[in-house]
C-alpha cells in the first residue's frame, strides 16, 4: 500500500477535508453520551434543574438555608439575590412567582459563570441538610432503625423540643460550632457523592422550593429535555451530514485513485516488450488491473473512513471515560484483551489465505481464457467433459479458500457482538451497586456504557482493517511489481536521427539472438543486407527462425550480439516510436478490433479518407467482400475479428498495414491464409505499390509460391543463413531451398513459375 502512495497526492486537499470532518463527526459523537446523560439526571429525575443555584426563594425558606451557611455564604447570595416583597413585585415577577403576592422572595441577579458556581457550593450543603432536617423530623422509632448513629442522635435531641416548635427557630440559638457538628454529620454520606448526584440531591430540594413558590416546574422540565433533545438532534444531524460527506469524498479519493493506477499500469504494459510478457501472463496482467486495483481501492475507503476514525473516537471516549465519576474502566481493559485475542486468532488463520486467493484467481483467469481461446479445438476433439473438470478444479479451490475466510470472519463478528453485549451487562451489573450506594448516576451508568462502546467499535475497526490491509498489501504489491518493471527494450538517452539519404535500408551486421533464459542462441551470427525499395523474403524449415529475425527489427526484441542498422542507424539509437513510424508490420496471426472495418483501416492512419481505404483494400484483396457487406467499410466488427473468417482477417490486417504507407513493410507469414489465387493477386499489387512508393518489404513465407518472386531470397535453417539469392539462383546451389521447393511443387510447376 506505502508503495502506491504517490497516487493519493492530487488527492491532498481532499483528504485534509475527509480528516477535519472525521474530526467534527466524532466531536459529535462524544457529545450525544453527555447530552443523553443530562437528559436523564437533569431532565428526567432532577426534573430539569442543573443545580442547587434557586432562580427565587422565600424569605422564611432562606431563613432555615442561612442556619447551615457561614457568614461569607449568606454575604455571597445576599450580593447576588434581590429581596423582594409584595408590594414591590412587578407584573412580570408576579406572574413568574405567583406566591411573591403574598410573601416575600429573593429572586436571584444576572450573575457570572464564576459567580453561578461559587453560588452552588454554598447553597448545595445548606439545602441538603435543610431537606435531611425535613425528612428527620417526620421519622419515628419504628422507621429509624436503619439511620446512621449521628442521625440517630439528632432524632433524639428534636425530641426534647416542644410540640408545634420549629425546628429550624431552636437550630437558630444554638451556638455555631454546633450547627457544624450537625452539618458535618448530615453530609457525611452525601461528601463522598460525585457532583452530578449531589446537584441531583440539590435539584430535588429546588423543586420543591419551586412548587411552594406555584412556579410551573413542568414547564422548566420540558424546556431542559426540548433544548437538550434539540441539541442532540442537532448534533445527530451534524454527524449524519460529516459521515455522508466523508463518504462520498473518500469514495472519489479512491475511485481516482484506482483510476490513476490502472491508467499507469495500463501504460506500463503497453511498453513492454514481449520479454515482459513473457514474465508477466495475460491472465495476471488482467487479474493485476481489475482485482487487485479494485481491493487497493476498497481498502483505501476504508482506510479513510476508518482507520483515521477509530483513534480520534476511541481515544476522545476513552478520555471521557477516565474523567467520569464511573469507576468501571478496568471493564474497557478486559474487553478490549478478550477482543484482541479474538482478532489475533483470526488473523492467523486468514491471512495465509488473503495471500493464497489472489493466485488462484489467476489460475482461474489462465483457464478460462484457455478454454474460450481453444473452444474450436476442445469441440473438434470433443473433450468438453476434461476441460469442464478443470474449470471445476479452479473454481471450487477459490470457492474453499473463500468459504474458510467466509466462515471464520462469519464467526469472528457474531463472537465481538457476543463480547460487546457481555461487557454492556458487566457494567449494569457494577453500575448498579454503584448507583444503588449514591456513587453513580443513572445517566451516567448509560453514558458510560455508551463511551465503552465507541471504544470497542474503535478498536474493532482498527483490527478489522489490519486483517483486510495485507491482502490489499498483496495485491500493492503485485500492481507495483508491475510498475517498477524494468523494461528490456527502452529508448535511448540520447537518441539520433535518421540518415535521410537512405530509404529502408536493413542492415543484419553479426547479429546473433536468444530468448531470455534460454541457454543457446536461436540466431547466429545473421550478416546481411536488405536493400531499400526490394522485396526481401525469408524462408525456412519450422523453428528456423524467421519470425524470431523480422521481429528484430521493429524491437519487439534486441539482439543479444551485433546491430541491426535502418538507414544507417542501430535502431537502439532511435526512439521506439521513430523507429515503428517506419515500418508496416502485419503478424503471424491478424488482430481485428472492435468497431467498425473502416475504425480498423483508420487504425494505422487516423484521417485517411474512404479513398485511401478503397485503394488499401483493393491491393489487399479485401475490396470485394467489403463492398458485398451493406455498410461497406462502416460493417461492425467484433473483439479480435470473429465474425469475419480468417482469410478476411488477414486480408484487413494487410489493408490496415498498407494504409500507414510506411517506408519498410514486415509481412510475417502473412498470406498463410489465402488461397493461391488470391495469394497471386494480393503479390502482383503489392510489388506495383511498393514500386510506386519505393518501399522496402520483408516476407516470411512458408510456400515457395509467394516468394519465388521476390528480389532476393534469405534461406535459414537452424537460425543460420544457408542461402541467399534468387529463387533460380538457390535452385541451383541450396539444398535446403531445393528440398522445400521440391515438397511443394514438381519440377514443371517450379519451371513454368
Amino acid at each position: 500500500m506505502f508503495k502506491l502512495r504517490k497516487y493519493l497526492k492530487p488527492f491532498a486537499l481532499s483528504i485534509l477535508a475527509i480528516i477535519v470532518l472525521l474530526f467534527a463527526q466524532a466531536m459529535c459523537e462524544l457529545a450525544m453520551p453527555d447530552y443523553m446523560s443530562k437528559i436523564v439526571n437533569v431532565g428526567i429525575n432532577a426534573g430539569g434543574i442543573e443545580d442547587g443555584v434557586l432562580q427565587a426563594v422565600r424569605e422564611s425558606e432562606y431563613k432555615k438555608l442561612a442556619v447551615f451557611m457561614s457568614k461569607d455564604e449568606r454575604s455571597l447570595f445576599e450580593n447576588n439575590y434581590t429581596l423582594v416583597s409584595p408590594k414591590q413585585a412587578n407584573e412580570d415577577q408576579k406572574t413568574s412567582y405567583p406566591i411573591i403576592k403574598e410573601e416575600s422572595l429573593y429572586i436571584l441577579n444576572d450573575i457570572s459563570e464564576e459567580t453561578h458556581e461559587a453560588l452552588r457550593k454554598a447553597l448545595s450543603s445548606a439545602e441538603i441538610c435543610v431537606m435531611s432536617i425535613s425528612r428527620m423530623s417526620s421519622y419515628t422509632d419504628e422507621n429509624s432503625e436503619n439511620l446512621s448513629e449521628d442521625q440517630q442522635k439528632f432524632i433524639e435531641m428534636m425530641k426534647n423540643i416542644p410540640k408545634n416548635t420549629d425546628i429550624f427557630t431552636v437550630l437558630q440559638a444554638l451556638p455555631a460550632d454546633q450547627i457544624q457538628d450537625i452539618k458535618e454529620s448530615i453530609t457525611k454520606q452525601v461528601s463522598v457523592m460525585g457532583d452530578s448526584s449531589i446537584n441531583t440531591t440539590s435539584a430535588s430540594y429546588v423543586k420543591g422550593e419551586y412548587q411552594a413558590i406555584q412556579m410551573d416546574t413542568d414547564a422548566i422540565q420540558y424546556a431542559y429535555l426540548f433544548h437538550n433533545g434539540g441539541l442532540m438532534l442537532l448534533l445527530t444531524l451534524g454527524s449524519a451530514v460529516a459521515a455522508i460527506t466523508v463518504g462520498f469524498l473518500a469514495a472519489r479519493i479512491a475511485a481516482g485513485f484506482a483510476r490513476d493506477v490502472r491508467k499507469d499500469v495500463f501504460s506500463k504494459v503497453e511498453s513492454f516488450s514481449n520479454t515482459e510478457f513473457n514474465k508477466f501472463s495475460t491472465n495476471t496482467l488482467i487479474t493485476r488491473t481489475t482485482n487487485d486495483v479494485q481491493q487497493v481501492q476498497t481498502v483505501t475507503v476504508m482506510i479513510l473512513r476508518m482507520v483515521i476514525y477509530a483513534p480520534i473516537i476511541g481515544i476522545g471516549a476513552l478520555l471521557k471515560v477516565i474523567s467520569s465519576n464511573a469507576d468501571m474502566t478496568w471493564i474497557i481493559g478486559l474487553v478490549v484483551a478478550v477482543i484482541i485475542g479474538i482478532m489475533a486468532s483470526a488473523f492467523v488463520l486468514v491471512l495465509p489465505k488473503f495471500r493464497i486467493q489472489q493466485k488462484l484467481m489467476d489460475k482461474l483467469n489462465s483457464v478460462v481464457r484457455e478454454i474460450l481461446d481453444g473452444m474450436p479445438v476442445i469441440r473438434a476433439f470433443n473433450t468438453q467433459a476434461i476441460e469442464k473438470q478443470k474449470f471445476e478444479k479452479a473454481n471450487k479451490d477459490i470457492m474453499r479458500t473463500q468459504l474458510f475466510v467466509s466462515r471464520a470472519m462469519g464467526v469472528l463478528l457474531p463472537l465481538i457482538f457476543l463480547v460487546m453485549n457481555c461487557s454492556s451487562i458487566l457494567i449494569v451489573w457494577i453500575g448498579a451497586h454503584q448507583i444503588d450506594a449514591g456513587n453513580l448516576m443513572i445517566g451516567d451508568m448509560m453514558a458510560f456504557i455508551q463511551y465503552t462502546m465507541q471504544i470497542i467499535i474503535a478498536f474493532m475497526m482498527v483490527t478489522m482493517i489490519s486483517i483486510m490491509i495485507p491482502r490489499a498489501s498483496v495485491a500493492a504489491s503485485r500492481i507495483y511489481e508491475v510498475l517498477n518493471c524494468d523494461v528490456a527494450i527502452q529508448d535511448p538517452k540520447e537518441k539520433k536521427a535518421f540518415a535521410k539519404d537512405k530509404k529502408g535500408e536493413i542492415v543484419f551486421s553479426n547479429v546473433s539472438f536468444r530468448y531470455p533464459g534460454a541457454e543457446e542462441d536461436v540466431l547466429h551470427n545473421l550478416n546481411f543486407t536488405i536493400e531499400a525499395g526490394k522485396t526481401t523474403a525469408f524462408i525456412g524449415s519450422t523453428g528456423s527462425g524467421k519470425s524470431t529475425l523480422v521481429n528484430l527489427v521493429p524491437r519487439f526484441f534486441d539482439v543479444t550480439e551485433g546491430e541491426i542498422l535502418v538507414d544507417g542507424v542501430n535502431v537502439k539509437d532511435v526512439t521506439q516510436h521513430d523507429l515503428r513510424d517506419k515500418i508496416g508490420y502485419v503478424p503471424q496471426k491478424g488482430y481485428l478490433f472492435s468497431g467498425s472495418i473502416a475504425s480498423n483501416l483508420r487504425y494505422a492512419k487516423e484521417d485517411a479518407n474512404e479513398q485511401e481505404m478503397i485503394k488499401a483494400a483493393e491491393v489487399a484483396q479485401a475490396l470485394d467482400f467489403i463492398e458485398q457487406k451493406p455498410e461497406r467499410f462502416d460493417t461492425e466488427i467484433a473483439q479480435g475479428g470473429t465474425n469475419v473468417s480468417g482469410g478476411q482477417r488477414q486480408r484487413l490486417s494487410i489493408a490496415r498495414a498498407l494504409m500507414k504507407t510506411p517506408e519498410i513493410y514486415i509481412f510475417d507469414d502473412t498470406f498463410s491464409a489465402l488461397d493461391f489465387k488470391t495469394d497471386a493477386r494480393l503479390r502482383k499489387a503489392l510489388r506495383k505499390l511498393c514500386e510506386e512508393n519505393g518501399s522496402t518489404v520483408m516476407l516470411v513465407a512458408q510456400r515457395i509460391s509467394s516468394i519465388m518472386h521476390a528480389d532476393r531470397i534469405i534461406v535459414l535453417d537452424q537460425g543460420s543463413v544457408v542461402g541467399m539469392g534468387t529463387h533460380t539462383e538457390l535452385m541451383n546451389d541450396c539444398p535446403v531451398y531445393q528440398e522445400i521447393a521440391y515438397s511443394q511443387l514438381s519440377k514443371e510447376e517450379l519451371e513454368h513459375e
